[in-house]
């Protein structure tokens, strides 16, 4: 009796050491497979080879490229992008939205991301519900318009009491705005001058050609973008209409540490939407705002860093009402130039980004 219940013992004890479950642990290797090459339906797309070494792509969902191209472009500013990386920085803001951004930028730049693509759902219901469907699925909207409601509404929720936020310290600047206001009379001037922040330099492109060349062709101009910048070399005069006819004059004051830039591309009258189609040429390198644009000088002897690099240019393709989006963005690792649209992320020259019809830019400042 006694071998016998040692036995049955035996046999118990075996069957619940095979009874335990094993705890799964990841590879170490995970990292190290090349995901680009996992192809195995062959298809042309598969899933996988939408990722690249320069981000992942994101589904469309309906006309939301113009949120796609801002998405991409502000992921490459690397203050923003290391701030919302860390859920602890903003782990006790109330608003949902800022919430939503950084589980959306979280999930562009996890390490194990197989599918090589990010879907924008919740983030885009949150936009919807906190724009009051100012900004929606199936409606394509201006991306400069929306990158501005973006931006001031993260800063109200991450805003601090000194009125300062991740967003003012990474895009904010500062222009002196002269205006001169005429009277009935020529002889009555009226100067106002006021000093405001900005998050977006507009400048406004010359007007396109009214006639063809003697090959019948349309003439398609170019203009530097040093040309245009001068709108801010706080004595060359701009014209408005609204909401009184006044004349104004802009300067740089305080430079930020990324600067962006919106070309007008479209003028709306009371018959259809026009677009201006003159290329902007600009640098993607060294961009010296010092020699075009009067800059305060720096104080307590401080460096004036006035040199940026292109870092994302954001282009319209197509007619007024028709177009897409898409974007260029620079890996500043081995400085290569990606085109991005949607799912669509492929390597491209960097003469390719000059030769755009460039609608956003943001520049960085180098240090």
């Amino acid at each position: 009796m006694p071998m016998n219940r040692k036995r049955e013992d035996g046999n118990v004890k075996s069957k619940v050491e095979k009874q335990k479950v094993v705890v799964r642990r990841d590879c170490p290797y995970l990292d190290t497979v090349n995901r680009q090459v996992l192809d195995f339906d062959f298809k042309k797309r598969c899933s996988v080879s939408f990722l690249t070494e320069a981000g992942v792509g994101l589904n469309n969902l309906k006309g939301t490229d113009f949120v796609n191209v801002i998405i991409q472009s502000l992921m490459r500013v690397t203050p923003l992008r290391n701030f919302f990386l860390k859920p602890e920085n903003y782990q006790s803001c109330k608003s949902i939205l800022v919430q939503r951004f950084g589980e959306l930028i979280r999930k562009i730049w996890h390490a194990r991301n197989f599918k090589g693509q990010v879907n924008p759902h919740e983030f885009l219901e949150e936009v919807m519900d906190a724009s009051n469907k100012r900004f929606q699925k199936g409606a394509q909207s201006d991306p400069v318009e929306f990158m501005t409601w973006l931006l001031e509404t993260l800063h109200a929720g991450l805003r601090s009491s000194s009125n300062t936020s991740i967003i003012y310290k990474c895009f904010q600047g500062g222009l002196e705005v002269v205006k001169e206001i005429h009277g009935a009379e020529h002889a009555n001037v009226v100067m106002e001058t006021t000093r405001i922040p900005f998050l977006v330099l507009e400048l406004d492109l010359p007007p396109p050609p009214l006639f063809k060349n003697v090959m019948e062709n349309n003439i398609i101009p170019q203009v530097p973008l040093f040309n245009i910048l001068k709108k801010f070399d706080g004595e060359s005069i701009t014209e408005v209409v609204r909401p009184n006819i006044a004349r104004m004059r802009y300067r740089v004051t305080r430079l930020p540490q990324h600067l962006i830039l919106h070309m007008h591309r479209f003028t709306k009258n009371n018959f259809f939407l026009e677009k201006n189609p003159t290329l902007v040429n600009f640098p993607v390198k060294n961009l010296e705002l010092k020699d075009y644009v009067p800059l305060p000088a720096p104080k307590n002897n401080e460096e004036l860093h006035s040199k940026y690099d292109l870092i994302a240019n954001a282009v319209r393709d197509g007619k007024p009402g028709e177009g897409v989006y898409r974007v260029f963005i620079q890996r500043k690792s081995d400085e290569l130039w990606y085109e991005m649209q949607d799912l669509h992320v492929a390597e491209t020259l960097t003469q390719m980004v000059a030769q755009s019809e460039t609608y956003m830019q943001i520049y960085e400042q180098q240090q």
